[in-house]
């Protein structure tokens, strides 16, 4: 036996009945005598996304996780104001801006450099995307010259003095951009997450420390909420019904979490549609909703009636007064008689097969009853449905805009140069008095001449909420919907080497 000077026997043997207990107690706690990791978080959609693809994803579930994926030079404050990212930015003028990288240089996820070449070779592909729903955004961009590798300089065919807030696009690699490669399943970015796989499920990794989280389709909102009481799913965010929401809110091992909403739920129609090109017709539509009673009866806690696109606490709605379109079927009969119409008018309203979007329906399809107007129901899946409203097979139809922070919204929604591909006005409008004042950027005069005119029915900025289980925490719902704290969640759940 080796004798250790300079350490006393009793010192030595409290440390190795020390380490004993330790280890006794690691043993019960770590049965294979290693941290284990951490389970992955199970998230639980109404609807997958569509496109992983930045250039061309407009849906919801796509914009929400390209979020995660990809950053973006800009992004915006909880003011709706632009503020760096990827980069900062220097007017020289209102037809040329310097934009410079922040350093480090960010990474894509194949640990290679994100520079001023990857971010010319993403804005340059979309003008070579003739079918990009995001080409007419960039249109005004004349040249893009790359000074060196964290430095560029945009220049611009007209001026334009929010030319900062539009660059929001998810850096692609130029590498990959020239190979033609294919973002749409199988992205590269630079964000907070890495695409893992996406067969059923769609598998995201945190970069920093490795976390999985896995998006699953659950298109029916009982199983979901059954799924988290089972323990099957960690985490729902909206597309549930509110007595949904009010049975999770009385269960004691969920956790549910609300905010007020940002993102405007409208009825678009086809302006191309004999019919609805009458204004009479479209204000009786207007008339003929009963919202605040949707609204109370039907939406989460947060709703609030809508007029606009905006929310009235964003700046562009500095000053204006939009009148309400209250629910009166008298005077919305009055209007179709008017009109010329023979009642009752038989219209077509096209939805996804979501239960809550067909619940809807129903609603209005028994509100417009009352006012003359008979409302055929046709749900189709989610795919199918929103290639029928960007084809403009439609003549009604329900959606939501989702995370929308600047007015060149109306723009893309409502300029008569704006149809798809090109653009988003689906319902084909058409009106050269908005199309000036677009041009001129009078926002509060375009929403009022929107509002009046009627090419959507306003209905509500609906409220956001999320139930997750107990393990989960640091996850808050946002106005806007986005999952941006995927990237800041915990699970305290560990993934077990054992049968249960």
């Amino acid at each position: 036996m080796k004798v250790i000077k300079g350490i006393d026997i009793s010192t030595l043997l409290a440390s190795f009945c020390l380490a004993a207990g330790f280890l006794v107690l690691s043993a019960c706690t770590q049965p294979d005598s290693a941290r284990q990791p951490a389970a992955p978080v199970r998230f639980a959609l109404a609807q997958m996304p569509l496109n992983l693809d930045p250039r061309y994803a407009t849906d919801a579930s796509s914009e929400r996780i390209n979020r995660l994926i990809y950053q973006g030079l800009v992004d915006f404050d909880a003011t709706s104001n632009p503020v760096p990212a990827l980069a900062t930015w220097r007017v020289v003028s209102p037809m040329e801006y310097h934009f410079t990288l922040k350093q480090p240089f960010a990474r894509f996820h194949d640990r290679k450099p994100l520079t001023a070449y990857d971010v010319k070779a993403s804005y340059d592909s979309i003008s070579m995307l003739k079918d990009s729903p995001q080409a007419a955004e960039y249109s005004n961009i004349s040249s893009i010259q790359v000074v060196n590798a964290s430095r560029l300089l945009f220049q611009l065919k007209q001026p334009d003095i929010h030319f900062p807030s539009k660059l929001i696009l998810g850096i692609l690699p130029k590498e990959y951009i020239e190979k033609n490669h294919d973002f749409a399943h199988h992205p590269i970015g630079s964000g907070p997450f890495s695409f893992e796989r996406w067969q059923n499920k769609l598998v995201l990794k945190r970069v920093r420390d490795g976390q999985q989280v896995v998006f699953t389709e659950v298109k029916d909102p009982t199983v979901r909420v059954l799924k988290l009481l089972r323990g099957e799913t960690d985490l729902l965010q909206g597309d549930l019904p509110p007595e949904l929401v009010r049975y999770l809110q009385a269960k004691p091992e969920v956790t549910v979490a609300t905010s007020p909403g940002a993102n405007f739920s409208y009825l678009g129609l086809n302006m191309q549609d004999p019919v609805l090109k009458q204004h009479k017709i479209r204000l009786a539509l207007a008339h003929a909703v009963d919202r605040p009673s949707i609204i109370e009866k039907v939406m989460v806690k947060g709703t609030r009636p809508a007029g606009a696109i905006l929310p009235p606490e964003h700046y562009a709605n500095a000053g204006i007064v939009l009148d309400d379109y209250g629910y009166n079927p008298e005077l919305a009969r009055k209007l179709l008689v008017e009109a010329g119409v023979q009642l009752p008018l038989r219209l077509v309203y096209k939805t996804s097969t979501d239960p809550q979007r067909v619940r809807l329906a129903t609603i209005l399809q028994a509100q417009m009853a009352k006012a003359g107007i008979a409302l055929e129901i046709r749900s189709l899946d989610w795919g199918t449905f929103f290639e029928e409203v960007k084809k403009g097979n439609f003549q009604l139809f329900g959606l939501t805009w989702v995370g929308i922070k600047t007015p060149e919204i109306y723009a893309k929604a409502f300029g008569s140069q704006q149809f798809p591909p090109y653009g988003f006005n689906r319902g084909r409008y058409a009106d050269s008095k908005l199309d000036e004042l677009l041009s001129a950027e009078d926002w509060p005069a375009a929403i009022k001449r929107i509002h009046e005119q009627l090419p959507y029915i306003p209905l509500w900025y609906e409220g956001q909420f999320a139930a997750f289980n107990k393990n989960i925490s640091g996850y808050a719902p946002k106005s806007d919907g986005n999952w941006d704290d995927l990237a800041t969640i915990k699970s305290s759940a560990t993934i077990s080497n054992h049968a249960h």
